[in-house]
């Protein structure tokens, strides 16, 4: 299903004004160091001026940790409440930067400014929670325990398809864990970074916070890596391809630092002989073409018991049918395009390899209103079924490209659902309890997120998000992830008159 209406440059960047406008954010300009494109139109739509370049902005956050880091958390959490507040007010202007710089359809942009509240939420009560333990001594008179610390300002690099969530993943705990904020988004987003920084901003004066708390730096790569090798930062938050964390990573390390690393996905859904179909064909679908497959968590891989495979198939193709692609300001859009033309070529160049390699496209896959978009690349999503895992299946390629394999026993499912490089997300649709007990076991899915008949997509702040093996091994937003940007001290208090010392060691 195709949605014909698509809006203008002109009329984009109208939509924008307001929406920066009423942040409080720099405007638009025709001239300026960052431009501004939306891949709604594949058009120019002005520039935005220079900011702080990354030495004065670690120089400038250096200083505001002298006092954030010894303000109470409770206090600190001021600041976050006033941003959740201000997000509430805002939650339509930021969505609509959000649709127009990543083009991600309206409800899912509402969604992710919702996430923005959640995460302040949460950390606004982990606020008075966090702690250490205490630990039984083994010495008379003396007590043993822990304590965590602030770290020092700590950089966040963001990607385009998640332009403030992720931002607010990390900025909420690390404000409250005492830690300013550098923060390089994507070169394709600064609209969304601006007006985010706009409102973080006053919320941190309406909570009376240091000057300076967050930063944001715009630029390219260039910039990013500046901001990864600089010893004034305690942390790296690094969100991107597996490609850029292999270098973050080791630079990071060089220096002492630490990084979370948040990197690519690809994403498997095991449907067993006894999946619920309709939970599982509505579930494979939002999450293999919801933001135009542009998601890490974004399904890639169906994994489907041969007895279920023509079933699944005929559902699914139907299902893909009546997707609107469109304009994603049209609340009955359901597929926006992808964020570049580059996008849609290496979805193309896989699709060729896939039936290179035996596969068979079964639907999607075209280009859609080149001729009344030329630059934008909107694309139907697209089902290929596998005869087997080869390597361009165990690649990521970041479009709505759907490859669907068969097994025969759960064994060999659990092998394929693993044996890709990366370890995100995964699911399995089944109504077999041993089956769905086993997925979530230390021999079932590698992954850092397990899930049971829910597709791979769409994470709660309410657990630790992050992955293993080359998807990097980092956690952000809930549990305890929060450590991460504190240091621990362990503490032995003695409050005897005598001086005993561990192990029984006598020295006198």
């Amino acid at each position: 299903m195709i949605v014909t209406s698509l809006p203008t440059s002109a009329s984009l960047l109208e939509l924008a004004q307001s929406a920066l406008a009423a942040c409080g954010a720099p405007a638009i300009a025709s001239h300026g160091a960052h431009a501004v494109r939306s891949p709604i139109t594949g058009g120019r739509l002005g520039a935005v001026g220079d900011t702080v370049s990354v030495d004065d902005a670690v120089d400038r956050a250096t200083v505001a940790f002298q006092t954030w880091r010894t303000t109470p958390a409770p206090r600190r959490a001021e600041a976050v409440r006033h941003l959740a507040a201000l997000l509430r007010e805002h939650i339509e202007d930021l969505a609509t930067l959000v649709t127009i710089e990543a083009g991600k359809i309206h409800s899912e942009a509402l969604g992710e400014v919702q996430e923005m509240i959640d995460i302040c939420d949460f950390a606004v009560g982990l606020s008075r929670t966090m702690g250490g333990a205490t630990m039984s001594s083994e010495r008379p008179g003396h007590r043993l325990m822990e304590t965590w610390h602030p770290i020092g300002p700590v950089g966040v690099i963001s990607a385009f398809n998640f332009p403030v969530a992720v931002w607010s993943w990390n900025t909420a705990l690390a404000l409250i864990c005492g830690d300013p904020v550098i923060w390089k988004p994507s070169e394709l987003t600064p609209l969304t970074a601006l007006a985010a920084q706009a409102l973080m901003q006053r919320a941190a004066e309406m909570a009376g916070a240091p000057a300076h708390l967050t930063q944001v730096v715009l630029g390219d790569g260039r910039v990013g890596a500046q901001l990864v090798a600089h010893n004034g930062v305690a942390l790296i938050s690094a969100t991107g391809s597996t490609a850029m964390g292999a270098k973050v990573g080791p630079v990071v390390a060089t220096r002492f630092g630490r990084s979370i690393l948040e990197l690519g996905g690809n994403n498997a859904a095991i449907v067993a002989p006894s999946a619920d179909a309709e939970l599982a064909v509505r579930g494979i679908t939002f999450s293999a073409a919801g933001t135009a497959g542009q998601r890490c968590t974004t399904l890639r891989r169906v994994i489907v018991h041969r007895s279920r495979h023509d079933e699944l198939i005929e559902r699914l193709s139907s299902a893909y049918a009546t997707l609107p692609v469109g304009n994603p300001l049209e609340s009955s859009t359901l597929v926006g395009p992808l964020i570049t033309a580059g996008a849609y070529e290496k979805m193309t160049a896989a699709i060729e390899t896939g039936t290179g390699d035996g596969g068979q496209l079964v639907v999607g896959g075209d280009r859609l209103y080149a001729d009344a978009a030329p630059d934008a690349a909107y694309t139907r999503p697209a089902i290929v079924t596998m005869p087997a895992q080869t390597e361009i299946v165990a690649t990521e390629t970041f479009a709505p490209l759907l490859y669907v394999m068969q097994y025969d026993d759960f064994e060999q499912a659990i092998a394929l659902q693993n044996g890709v490089p990366q370890g995100l997300a995964s699911s399995i649709f089944t109504t077999d309890v041993r089956e769905a007990e086993r997925f979530c076991a230390s021999d079932g899915s590698d992954c850092g997120i397990a899930n049971v008949n829910i597709g791979p997509s769409g994470a709660e702040i309410g657990g630790a998000f992050g992955g293993e093996k080359s998807t990097g091994g980092g956690r952000e937003s809930g549990s305890d992830a929060w450590r991460a940007y504190m240091r621990r001290s362990t503490n032995t208090i003695n409050y005897s008159n005598d001086l005993p010392l561990a192990q029984g060691v006598e020295f006198v």
